[in-house]
């Protein structure tokens, strides 16, 4: 069994590498690579099955996940999101009202139920916290202004997240039990104000516990800190990709973060590869067929929502047009929390035409999101100028 999941683990990474590899070459961008990677080594796929169920690879996908986070919370501070203020605030329940709003009505309209249109709301609505990372890292914009924008946008949606699912769960069980669910959020919550807390004010305290002159030790330490995060995080009803964002931002709010920042790149690109690689094995793309129609259907009303509340959020921060665009483009792709709610659905014993929806839906705009990115510098004409020229004369 052990040579086995050696095989598996080492087979993910070289087929990973070796298509992404060929791909980067014509100018695709490494994201939807490493999933197709994963869909035509997996189980739903003729030929090579590297392994037959990607739950076996739960781990490591998490880990991808966490560095991920990790490495993106290093980059963000308590401050960056305090200096945002209201207009962060805004732009962020903005972004949701409209995303989640127009998934719920999206769902509606198909007629397959009203907790099936609860799932699609979710799925719709909520971009992918790892695909945004690995977006902003891949085409360079870590820097740009409105990349705090977009990252304090992915908090937001990350805490509402605590929130949906905690409401969602009852829902989908047929218990209506609103108490436990609201304790569930107000432990989550508290969770990350204590975090928040720490980054804020206790940046001597964590150098003294983590700091060390030798990088070996500061790596193990900062990989234990940051699953350790996560894992309490995810029991106490937040995402453990916030909980790895909150103790990013604390290692970085230290004097050890430049260090962390440097240690970790390595661990963020080859477990990352891997996280994108498994979420490729999940996908069974002969079922997608049956949905093609409601598919297309969402991934053109994700576009427009995502372009329409990043004018919003872009104009609230006096941003231009090309920035509007940065903003809608980075975070429409969905992910991760997608697929939850997909297999939420599934156990639920909701119509069978929901999983391969949000499979569908997933997979292309893994796809169509990552190429508009990096080609968002032509894509500004998605936005009418005239807007953006008043919202600039006034200011």
């Amino acid at each position: 069994m052990t040579s086995h999941a050696l095989l598996a683990v080492g087979g993910a990474f070289l087929a990973a590498g070796l298509i992404a590899r060929a791909g980067v070459r014509i100018g695709l961008p490494t994201i939807p690579l490493f999933m197709v990677a994963g869909i035509l080594f997996g189980p739903n796929t003729p030929g090579i099955a590297l392994v037959d169920d990607p739950a076996e690879m739960g781990v490591l996908s998490a880990l991808g996940l966490v560095f991920l986070l990790f490495y993106l919370g290093l980059e963000f501070s308590v401050d960056d999101l305090l200096a945002g203020g209201r207009k962060l605030v805004v732009a962020g329940f903005g972004y949701l009202l409209l995303n989640i709003g127009g998934g719920l009505a999206f769902g509606f309209a198909l007629d397959w139920g009203a907790r099936e249109a609860l799932v699609i709301a979710g799925a719709i609505g909520i971009s992918s916290s790892a695909i945004v990372t690995k977006l902003l890292v891949e085409a360079k914009r870590m820097r740009d202004r409105e990349s705090r924008l977009i990252m304090g946008i992915i908090v937001i949606e990350d805490v509402f997240l605590a929130l949906y699912l905690a409401m969602l769960q009852p829902v989908l069980t047929g218990v209506d039990e609103f108490g436990p669910a609201l304790l569930d959020f107000g432990k989550a919550f508290g969770f990350l104000v204590v975090l928040a807390a720490v980054a804020r004010w206790g940046g001597r305290a964590v150098t003294r516990l983590l700091g060390s002159a030798d990088d070996e030790l500061l790596v193990v330490c900062f990989v234990g800190v940051a699953v350790t995060g996560a894992a309490v995080a995810h029991e106490l009803g937040v995402s453990d990709a916030i909980g790895a964002f909150m103790v990013g931002m604390v290692l970085g709010g230290s004097t050890v973060g430049p260090r962390v920042h440097r240690l970790v790149l390595p661990l963020r690109d080859a477990f990352g590869a891997l996280f994108f690689f498994i979420f490729g094995l999940s996908i069974d793309p002969r079922s997608i067929g049956t949905v093609v129609v409601p598919v297309l259907a969402a991934v053109a009303l994700t576009i427009v929502l995502n372009l329409g509340a990043g004018a919003f959020a872009a104009k609230l921060h006096a941003f231009d047009r090309q920035e509007a665009v940065n903003v809608g483009l980075t975070v429409l792709t969905r992910g991760e929390f997608s697929l939850v709610l997909a297999a939420m659905a599934v156990s639920a014993g909701l119509d069978d035409r929901v999983a391969p929806f949000v499979a569908g839906y997933v997979l292309l705009l893994a796809v169509v999101g990552p190429l508009a990115v990096l080609r968002s510098d032509k894509l500004a004409w998605l936005l009418p100028r005239r807007a953006f020229e008043k919202e600039k004369a006034l200011v």
